[in-house]
């Protein structure tokens, strides 16, 4: 089978105390971020109106955007919509635009250009705030449900360390979003709970080759099994991350404003899920104390 890395023996646990250091770091600012700052939420998660729009002529996304930014509606956003001559514009709440006169609000905006609203939606407060509170349990189920399936696959140190990964990548992903004050939509939690899986795969690959070589290698010490079962799944953990990344960055620069969000959330995921498989994963197992199996 092809490695694109051969014979490696790099000692990863003896490496942990400064990423350990970096994550710490990362999830304390990741949290005060989100805890003082919070997200810039979407209209799916906050109230606003959704509307399509039909133009005679071809359009150009950046202008429209500009015409809307320009009479004080900068919090939207606009994307292409199946055609060149459809798109799909979201605002947030304003007192300066009413439902009751938003197709003359539109034709002031766009005055040069015909169009005809072919969808009009108003998603309230308590719509948006109903949709965070599921997003929010969406993601403790997933996690839940994950540490109850490890636990049972594995033993539940495999589950505790699994879990430990998985929140790193989380919190740190959600930090950035607040921090930056990134866009936070129904899509950044789509590629969220996407990045959970993501890791999870990672994860459970260099843990089955532990519980392997914890078995097997009996000679070797905890700390040696673990460096060995890294090195020995690195080449793919690598190679998967790196095809995977490929494909979000396509997404990223070709993709448009409608996945935008989603590729990032997703590009920091995988970039993070990759360092926490390898170095916050396996030193969780040996914080927690994993042992021989005549041992458990």
């Amino acid at each position: 089978m092809f490695r694109l890395i051969k014979d490696i023996n790099i000692k990863f646990m003896s490496m942990t105390k400064f990423p350990l250091l970096l994550s710490s770091l990362l999830i304390i600012v990741s949290l005060l971020s989100i805890s003082i700052k919070g997200f810039n939420f979407g209209i799916d998660f906050s109230s606003g109106y959704i509307v399509q729009l039909k133009f005679n002529n071809q359009v150009n996304v950046l202008e429209i955007q500009e015409k809307l930014t320009n009479n004080g509606l900068s919090d939207s956003t606009v994307q292409l919509y199946g055609s060149s001559n459809d798109v799909l514009i979201k605002l947030k709440d304003e007192d300066t635009f009413q439902k009751n006169n938003i197709n003359n609000q539109l034709i002031k905006i766009f005055d040069d250009d015909k169009f005809e609203i072919l969808k009009l939606e108003y998603v309230g407060a308590q719509v948006g705030s109903e949709l965070r509170e599921r997003g929010e349990w969406a993601m403790l189920i997933a996690l839940f449900s994950i540490l109850i399936y490890v636990a049972m696959r594995f033993e539940f140190i495999y589950g505790l360390g699994a879990i430990t990964a998985l929140i790193h990548d989380v919190i740190i992903t959600l930090g950035v979003f607040s921090i930056f004050d990134l866009t936070f939509d129904l899509s950044v939690l789509a590629a969220i709970l996407a990045v959970i899986g993501y890791s999870l795969n990672d994860s459970i690959v260099v843990f089955d080759r532990i519980r392997e070589n914890n078995i097997v290698l009996r000679k070797m010490s905890i700390i040696d099994v673990l460096d060995k079962s890294i090195n020995q799944t690195l080449s793919r953990t690598l190679v998967t991350s790196f095809t995977t990344l490929l494909v979000v960055v396509s997404l990223l620069i070709f993709g448009g404003d409608a996945v935008k969000n989603f590729s990032i959330a997703m590009f920091l995921g995988i970039i993070i899920g990759t360092y926490s498989s390898i170095f916050i994963a396996s030193a969780s197992l040996s914080h927690f104390g994993i042992k021989r199996p005549e041992e458990s």
